[in-house]
């Protein structure tokens, strides 16, 4: 067995900004090497600076995963740096413009689900048949998927309905895939995000300022940061969770709390 086989690497997807950045840097800390996707190598070369800042190998896996037929190309690019021990499926995207739910159109719907529900789903489908076959060669590796989704897997916005209809299917994945892949010993997780403080939110800035300063939007009032959704990332991926599968992990300040 070659040494590459006894390194772990991670696929990170959404990896040029934000939570997805964020999750690369944080698993580069906990001893992945990276291999980090987004729509070009050009939107990758902080996250790779910052990898490779940390002691750790990168590469830069560009492509769409809206795209199912270059999922398998991708897989290949990933796992050229060893069998894959972790894929974080954080790529997504949000509505163009929120509006009236009763005013969604098909473009948008399919456009949004595209990317965040098929997109998604059949590149894990892709990366769990890889990571079954080298299971089956006996590595060692612990495995884990890692899935973001949003606060809105939960809380409706039907302003921006697609959206949140896309990250609700994203939880039942999460525990489909938990349960097929069990036996194999590879855990299938959700980190829920709530307001990270990155570009996708930043269009709402101003609104959510205005909550937090009311004082009593969340118990713990204030933003997130991304680098704190890629401690809980780094944590599932580091596999001290080994008797857990299909868990949600929440990062949202206490949002998800219902209270009275």
């Amino acid at each position: 067995m070659d040494a590459d086989s006894h390194r772990k690497v991670a696929l990170v997807t959404g990896a040029g900004r934000g939570i997805g950045q964020a999750i690369a840097i944080a698993l580069a800390k906990a001893g992945f090497d990276i291999a980090a996707n987004d729509l070009t190598a050009d939107g990758l070369v902080d996250t790779l600076a910052a990898v490779r800042a940390a002691g750790r190998r990168a590469t830069p896996v560009a492509g769409d995963i809206a795209d199912v037929a270059s999922h398998d190309a991708m897989v290949d690019a990933a796992a050229a740096f060893g069998p894959l021990a972790c894929l974080v499926n954080n790529a997504g995207i949000s509505v163009r413009t929120r509006g009236d739910m009763l005013d969604v159109t098909p473009e948008s719907f399919d456009r949004v689900v595209g990317v965040n529900l098929r997109g998604t789903f059949f590149l894990t489908q892709a990366v769990a048949r890889r990571m079954l076959e080298d299971a089956a060669a006996g590595d060692g590796h612990g495995r884990t998927i890692i899935t973001v989704s949003s606060a809105n897997a939960f809380a409706a916005s039907p302003d921006r309905a697609e959206y949140c209809l896309s990250k609700s299917a994203l939880s039942m994945m999460t525990k489909l895939y938990a349960v097929r892949l069990a036996e194999a010993g590879i855990g299938a997780y959700e980190i829920r995000p709530g307001v990270i403080r990155t570009a996708m939110t930043a269009v709402a800035r101003e609104r959510y300022d205005g909550l937090y300063a009311r004082g009593d939007f969340t118990p713990v009032n204030r933003w997130g940061e991304p680098s704190e959704v890629g401690k809980a990332a780094a944590l599932l991926a580091s596999g001290q969770l080994s008797f857990s599968t299909g868990d949600i992990i929440h990062v949202d300040g206490g949002m998800h709390i219902a209270r009275v």
